[in-house]
This record gives C-alpha cells, structure tokens and sequence, in this order.
C-alpha cells in the first residue's frame, strides 16, 4: 500500500513537473509577450519575468521593444535639377505598440524597409543637388515624416532618419570641382585687389606726409638702405633723390655775380689791372640777295 502511494505521488509529480516546464515561459526585460488562445489574442500583455501559459492551448509570442537599426539599400533616382544619384540611408525604430505590430502587419520590419525605400525615391525626385548635398537636416525630417505616417498604425515609431552617402557621376564630380576651383579664385583676385586698394590709401596719406616734412624722405631712404644692406648683398644701388640735391643747394652760399656796365663802356677787374676798352661794334653791309 505505502508503495503504491510514492509510486502514485511520484508519478503526479512527475506530472505537475512536466506540465510546468511546458506551461512556463521567461520574457526578457526589453520584451513584452502576446498570448493567443485559439488563434484569438488574449487582452493581457505579458511583461518581463516568469510567465505560465495553457500548453497546447495558449501560444506565446515575444515582441522586442529595442530600437531597430535599418539601413535602407542604395535607392538610384533622378532629382528635380536632372542630376543621377545614388543614396542611401537607415531608419532608427522602435515597436511602441506589440498588438498592432503583430496583429495589424504581417512583418513590420519588411514593411518599414520598403516604405523607406519608396520615401527615399520620392525625396529623390523632389529635391535639388544642392539639398541633398547641403541641406540634409531638412530632408530627414521630410524622410521621417513621410515613413512616420503609415508606421503609426503598425505600432511603430520612427525615432530618426539619416541620409548617409550620396553617390555622384564622375563627369558631376570634375564639374563641381572646377566650379569650386573658380570660386576660390574669384575670392582670392577680390581680395587681393582689395588689398591693393588699402595699400594705395596708406600710400597716398604718406607721400602727403613726406611732401609736407622733407627730412622724413631721407629717413626713410635711409631705413631702405640698412634694410638691403642686413641680406648682405654684393652689389648695392642707392637712388640719389632731387630733393637732398635742393637742400644742399639751399644750405650753400650763393656768390654774389659782378654787375655789367652799360654797352661801350670798360668792366674794371678786382685786381687793379687796365682797364679794357670795349671795341665798338661795326655796322655790317647788308648782303646782297642772289640773282635769280
């Protein structure tokens, strides 16, 4: 009799172990669980943690919470300026709700890769180069919008959208190098004679200076000369201004020139010598003209 009963209890509990390790389910901490009964979806959504369903009844399905990187393949299109490229992207989602994103699509993660792709194609078409290639931050908000408003209803939320690479022809790439080259070079001719124009002023304002003060020339020829002279130069050529020229002829007395007499009449020398009579001047004959 006492072996009957532990055969009798061992089989129960072999039993009741057996139907917990069937009935018992874990949901992870980034998981949420959905039960269906028949087919039909129970109201309760399991949360993380240990979990018992019916086993042959119940049917546990896990749904991950976490965000979801999707890279969206290379889409080609042509954009509003006629231009071919290549862009590619990837989508950040999350499931925010796991009924709809079980019960409402079949595969929420195929659904959300296709309408990327078809929203990149259409952001293709509507835009210029030079958004895509400048304005990226306004095209992902247009993106997420667009891949946003039908997701809503799968459950799922886009958290961000990112254009990563824009792929252009080669010819467009030499052709847009060339246009930045010219600009460039465009700002360095505007800059240069801009400076030019700055110096001409300064230079102007200092002649006016030097005009004024004469001494400053020759300080400055001076500061010119010790200047060349610290390159240690073989050959030195000093320009000789008019102006020191003037000033020495200033700072020279002038001799005082002896006053002439008036015509016929005897210029006395310094020394006391005789005096020279002046020879008069005889009047000429008048030449006759040549026969013709």
């Amino acid at each position: 009799m006492v072996e009957e009963l532990l055969t009798a209890a061992i089989a129960a509990g072999a039993g009741v172990a057996v139907y917990v390790g069937a009935a018992a389910r874990v949901v992870k901490q980034y998981e949420r669980g959905l039960v269906f009964r028949f087919g039909r979806l129970r109201e309760s959504i399991r949360g993380p943690g240990f979990t018992v369903v019916v086993p042959g009844v119940d049917r546990l399905r896990k749904v991950n919470m976490q965000i979801v990187t999707l890279p969206v393949p290379a889409q080609e299109g042509i954009t509003r300026d006629n231009v071919t490229v290549r862009v590619d992207a990837v989508v950040y989602f999350k499931v925010v709700d796991p009924a709809s994103a079980i019960v409402a699509v079949e595969d929420y993660r195929f659904a959300v890769s296709q309408m990327a792709q078809t929203s990149l194609r259409s952001i293709i078409g509507k835009s210029d180069l030079d958004d895509l290639l400048s304005n990226r931050e306004m095209l992902n908000q247009g993106l997420e919008l667009m891949i946003d408003s039908p997701a809503v209803g799968w459950g799922v939320q886009i958290d961000r959208v990112e254009i990563k690479d824009v792929s252009l022809p080669e010819t467009m790439k030499r052709s847009m190098a060339r246009q930045a080259e010219a600009d460039r070079e465009r700002r360095a001719r505007v800059i240069n004679a801009d400076a030019e124009l700055q110096a001409s002023h300064k230079l102007a304002e200092a002649a006016a200076v030097m005009s004024d003060q004469p001494a400053a020339l020759q300080l400055r020829l001076l500061q010119t000369v010790v200047a060349v002279a610290a390159e240690k130069n073989s050959t030195l050529v000093l320009p000789f201004p008019v102006e020191l020229l003037r000033f020495l002829e200033r700072a020279t007395p002038a001799q005082e020139a002896p006053q002439a007499g008036p015509p016929g009449t005897a210029t006395l020398p310094a020394d006391g010598a005789e005096a020279v009579p002046a020879s008069p001047q005889e009047p000429q004959e008048p030449q006759a003209e040549p026969s013709r």
